[in-house]
């Protein structure tokens, strides 16, 4: 006979190896993602080298400028030196937090300063577009997989392919048309608002609407036709079939059993493609001048400028990495085959 002792020795070690498991599986995710970080940094510096345009011509054009003060801006801006050397100066700063300074848009200020100065009205924008994505392709996913094959699936789906697969800057292009004038076309204030709190607040919702507009209607759809997707999955499954037998209504079915179960890669997918939308709003800020990560990436484009170009690249990147790996984390949480697998 076993006793007490001797089964907590048995279990015991099961246990451990599932933490250790868990620890391990973590450990190399994050692992993975640092790397990935890091071939991205390496990946942007040496393709943005490849970019048309001298960023010390563009200082001094249209300026007297001799050639002696054209090699002394090279050695101050660093280009004089070797692409290796320049690469090698620029990782040990950005292990430091250092991302360089803005060589054209603001001559010699830290382009950390800019990005953070920017990144307010980026979240405000993606934040808004993605909780409004989400909600809006759960809701009509449901229920275009319940209502299989009738019209209003086939037509949802049919919409949901098409906005999926329009050009982000092109369907802005088209809201502002349609629109003409209804909502602010460039911007997120306007100058003669009035200073108090109410009124801004309203004069940033108003400039919202159309880039908001514009992601909401590309993004939507990813969330639709995979809620779709995922719930057809679910509808043959033995424990519907069991719930209907007992006599549940067909709406507790679906709200209470299909739909959590269909929910699983969903909602990693909302984490996958978060960042996908930061790195997509670079298009639609730079049709509605909305000022942002991706208006100041465009605007830095024309130099080129280069510190800022790999600091907001950099940032983006991250920001996909960095979702990526929590939906990983999430899924392997939210579903126990992962965890036992």
């Amino acid at each position: 006979m076993t006793t007490p002792d001797q089964a907590a020795v048995l279990v015991d070690p099961d246990e451990h190896r599932g933490g250790t498991g868990t620890a391990r599986f973590v450990l190399k995710k994050i692992v993975e993602a640092l790397i990935s970080i890091v071939l991205v940094i390496v990946l942007f510096f040496f393709l943005f080298r490849m970019l048309p345009g001298d960023p010390v011509a563009a200082m001094t054009r249209d300026r007297v400028t001799s050639p002696q003060q054209i090699a002394e801006l090279r050695e101050k801006m660093g280009v004089d030196k070797p692409v290796l050397v320049q690469f090698g100066n620029y990782f040990w700063n950005l292990l430091h937090g250092d991302l360089g300074e803005s060589r054209l848009l603001n001559n010699g200020r830290p382009v950390a300063d800019m990005i953070a100065e920017r990144l307010w009205p980026t979240i405000l924008l993606v934040g808004s577009a993605t909780v409004l994505a989400v909600l809006l392709g759960l809701w009509l996913g449901i229920r275009a997989a319940w209502r299989r094959d009738s019209f209003f699936d086939r037509s949802q789906t049919g919409i949901a392919l098409t906005l999926w697969s329009v050009p982000q800057f092109w369907l802005g292009l088209m809201l502002l048309v349609v629109t003409n004038g209804l909502f602010p076309s460039r911007g997120m204030h306007s100058p003669d608002a009035a200073p108090d709190v109410l009124s801004q607040t309203l004069d940033v919702l108003h400039h919202l609407v159309l880039p908001c507009l514009t992601l909401l209607a590309v993004f939507y759809a990813q969330y639709m036709l995979i809620m779709r997707s995922s719930l057809l999955g679910e509808m043959n499954a033995d424990y519907l079939t069991t719930a209907r037998a007992k006599g549940l209504r067909d709406d507790l079915v679906r709200r209470r059993h299909a739909v959590p179960n269909a929910l699983l890669p969903t909602t990693t997918l909302v984490f996958m493609q978060f960042g996908q939308v930061v790195a997509g709003a670079v298009t639609v800020e730079a049709v509605f001048s909305w000022p942002g990560l991706g208006q100041l990436t465009y605007d830095a484009l024309h130099g080129p400028d280069l510190p800022v170009l790999q600091g907001v690249f950099t940032v983006l990147a991250s920001a996909v990495v960095l979702m990526n790996l929590l939906a990983e984390l999430l899924y392997r949480v939210l579903d126990p085959r992962v965890r036992t697998s």
